[in-house]
């Protein structure tokens, strides 16, 4: 009888045991599906990175992607698209001219046209992506292709994009192609600090050709 009332007395331990471990072991964080950030959310409503562009300078063009932000009004705050003719299309407001104007000019004039619609409206537009303006590099590089012009840039450090020469790149006779003019660049000069001149800044379509 003693040592069933210790066998007894034993699993009634244990079993208290087991209910004050399971009170005292810490719950499982369960994610939430309403309360995590969705990477589609971040970056001004898109996935896309917003492009780093002076909005006071910066001049938008046709197939640029631009964030209209309209504070506290979600039916105008989204991404915009400007159309090959130049311009985007409001609700409400309609179209609107985009290219040609810089980001902060275009924020002004959102603003006034919005004035029929809401009192005191606040817009912001940044760039999202650009695609009117950009530049080629081909021939003897490792990552021939195009590419945005997003800042003011001189041919030597467009040439940083490319992944390096290939061995038996000219890096002395490189050719911009500009419409139907040809300039010449010698990356070596430019390396050395000779005849900088010649490294100047690229414009929008030009291709530059390492033989």
């Amino acid at each position: 009888m003693a040592s069933r009332s210790v066998a007894s007395t034993l699993t009634i331990t244990l079993i208290l045991c087991g209910i004050l471990a399971g009170q005292t072991r810490p719950q499982e964080q369960v994610p939430n599906p309403n309360t995590q950030t969705d990477p589609a959310r971040q970056n001004n409503g898109i996935g896309i990175g917003t492009a780093a562009v002076d909005p006071r300078t910066y001049v938008i063009g046709a197939e640029d992607v631009l964030f209209i932000r309209v504070w506290r009004e979600a039916d105008f705050t989204a991404p915009y698209i400007v159309r090959p003719d130049g311009k985007i299309s409001l609700p409400l407001v309609g179209d609107l001219q985009a290219a040609g104007l810089t980001p902060e000019r275009l924020a002004d004039q959102i603003e006034q046209a919005l004035a029929e619609f809401i009192n005191k409206p606040d817009v912001t537009v940044s760039l999202q992506q650009v695609n009117s303006k950009k530049f080629y590099i081909t021939g003897q590089v490792f990552r021939p292709g195009e590419f945005p012009l997003i800042v003011p840039t001189r041919i030597f450090d467009a040439l940083s994009n490319a992944g390096g020469f290939r061995d038996f790149a000219n890096r002395k006779k490189i050719i911009i192609m500009r419409g139907n003019d040809r300039l010449k660049f010698n990356y070596n000069d430019i390396l050395k600090g000779k005849n900088l001149e010649q490294n100047i800044f690229l414009e929008n379509g030009d291709t530059i050709v390492i033989p």
